[in-house]
């Protein structure tokens, strides 16, 4: 072929940056660009069930695999998407937002179309989304649009922000040359500005080298900007002691003897606590530093030898060095800091959490009791989804084995974004690896909002463990605010009749109630397999919540009823 559609051109690139499953829903402004997605071998179309699921799974997608792309439809379909994709937005994962719009001559002569506000203006939520955006195209002319897809990738890629491109649906079909295909699109970060870098570089290690008592601190975008690797090697050279913030659970090896635990400022476990506030060197790699991965901003480090590592600033103490990217520093100072590494003496780290005390069979399930529990049914490479509310927080006191990874919105904390992240998780695991098991633990309220993906896990066979942690309604809000109070009480549901009525034919329904329960179910060989998509749900009491999720609600509370 000398040339294919625009519409072709799009997806060819996205498989070429290793997107194989585009999200989103059909609408008459997309239709004709949706046919493309079937000439382009290995790619397919997800289908969901509605455009905020389709963007919670765009995310998740991406959050596994790199990048994502989510297509909805002009108007009534990009603004359904819109909570998710500033949840993306807010905590760095690239989705590439593709829009199809009227055609050129419809907006040019502003005719009064469907999906419109009725006023002519087709620029209105081009606009809207340009606020949660890293960068924005509106494609209107054939000569400039293959240049602009490539840029809408390569930003999405780079930055891990979300990107909205506009495409007009008079141009899905016209014809491009085949060979811009040949020319891979460049996604290396651009060099850092050397004499910064340098500058950068030796003055980390001046800290490093003055300081008796270092540690290092991931936080999310240590994985969403990809320097788990660096990170990791930092920590065997060193042998500093290592924590993560509940954001950046999975960005580190928590089965490294040099893993000390989860910081989150008050909340945190007293000898982690300790360990960190007592620090008189932090480097702190890939921090969001929001309230509730700060514990409410209770940080309390005893030193402002902080060293802070982002993808495109580094912050020492109070200096601030615009454009250098930490992949590039970390990089450098690893060849350079084992020199002056070399005189530390490791200090011991804080024990792992102590194993649960035998209890008879016929107990209560106690969420501290099953988190404490838990890290037993886990395995190495699991990629484990929590949702915001009690999930979230109790997940905090799980260790991980090697290599898992570790999903919980805590910055945007959109309530039902587990669910829909999920399927976006489960195709990405699936694509990776099909024994890669996607494990989701939400609350039977959050999982009212989103439920319907539950039906596009069904279509694709997809095979992840659906944990529902039912105590009767929303627990977090009841715990910050309205205890008793109609508006946090839900519709129960028989949530062991859901994946029957979603069709599926290949699945296991279980409830749990009591440890014992729970203990032969999770030991059992073929569950621990993901052979089947599961739903497992968790009878729990009420109020019954993890301890440092009752501490967080005091905080919120508190930090709500000031003025």
């Amino acid at each position: 072929m000398s040339e294919i559609t625009l519409g072709r051109y799009l997806f060819e690139r996205l498989k070429q940056v290793n997107v194989n499953t585009i999200f989103g829903l059909p609408g008459d402004f997309n239709l004709a660009l949706l046919d493309k997605i079937y000439e382009v071998p290995g790619m397919r179309w997800a289908g969901n069930a509605n455009e905020l699921n389709a963007s919670y799974a765009a995310d998740g997608y991406a959050r596994v695999k790199g990048m994502a792309c989510l297509i909805t439809t002009f108007g009534v379909g990009e603004l359904s998407a819109l909570n998710g994709i500033a949840g993306s937005y807010a905590e760095h994962v690239g989705v590439l937002h593709v829009v199809g719009v009227p055609s050129t001559s419809s907006q040019a002569k502003q005719l009064l179309l469907h999906h419109t506000l009725g006023n002519g203006d087709f620029t209105v939520f081009h606009r809207m989304s340009s606020n949660i955006s890293e960068t924005t195209a509106m494609v209107t002319d054939l000569a400039n649009a293959t240049s602009e897809i490539d840029r809408c990738i390569r930003t999405t890629y780079v930055t891990q922000r979300t990107v909205y491109l506009g495409l007009p649906a008079n141009m899905f079909d016209l014809k491009v040359k085949a060979s811009l295909l040949d020319t891979p699109i460049d996604l290396s970060l651009k060099p850092n500005d050397a004499a910064a870098e340098n500058e950068v570089v030796e003055t980390i290690l001046s800290l490093v080298k003055d300081a008796k008592n270092p540690i290092i601190l991931a936080d999310a975008c240590c994985s969403r900007h990809d320097v788990k690797a660096e990170t990791k090697k930092l920590i065997d050279i060193t042998q500093f002691p290592s924590f993560v913030t509940p954001m950046g659970k999975g960005s580190i090896d928590e089965q490294n003897p040099r893993y000390g635990g989860v910081y989150v400022g008050t909340l945190s476990n007293p000898d982690v606590k300790q360990a960190v506030e007592s620090a008189d060197l932090i480097l702190s790699v890939g921090a969001l530093l929001s309230d509730f991965n700060t514990g409410s901003f209770s940080y309390s480090y005893k030193t402002k030898n902080v060293v802070e590592f982002h993808s495109d600033h580094i912050k020492i103490k109070s200096a601030t060095f615009p454009g250098v990217q930490m992949k590039f520093v970390l990089q450098k100072l690893l060849k350079v800091i084992p020199s002056v590494a070399k005189g530390y003496k490791p200090v011991a780290v804080p024990g792992r959490p102590a194993p649960n005390k035998p209890s008879p069979a016929n107990t209560p399930m106690k969420q501290e009791w099953m988190w404490n529990e838990l890290a037993k049914f886990f395995q190495e490479g699991d990629v484990i989804i929590t949702e915001t509310g009690t999930s979230a927080f109790g997940i905090n006191q799980t260790p991980f084995p090697k290599n898992a990874y570790g999903i919980s919105q805590v910055l945007w904390g959109s309530i039902g974004f587990a669910t829909g992240c999920t399927l976006g998780a489960a195709f990405a695991a699936e694509e990776i690896d099909p024994k890669k098991r996607v494990i989701l633990f939400t609350g039977e309220g959050s999982l009212q909002l989103t439920v319907q993906e539950i039906s596009t896990m069904v279509r694709w066979n997809l095979k992840p463990y659906l944990f529902v942690l039912n105590n009767a309604g929303y627990t977090i809000e009841r715990l910050i605010h309205g205890e008793k109070a109609g508006y946090n009480d839900i519709q129960p549901w028989n949530h062991l009749n859901l994946l029957e009525t979603f069709g599926a034919k290949d699945y296991e329904n279980h409830r749990v109630s009591t440890t014992g329960e729970w203990e032969k179910l999770t030991t059992n060989k073929d569950f621990n397999q993901n052979s089947r998509i599961r739903l497992i749900e968790i009878m729990l009491e009420v109020m019954d919540a993890p301890s440092n999720l009752v501490a967080q609600a005091q905080l919120t509370a508190s930090i709500n009823a000031k003025n």
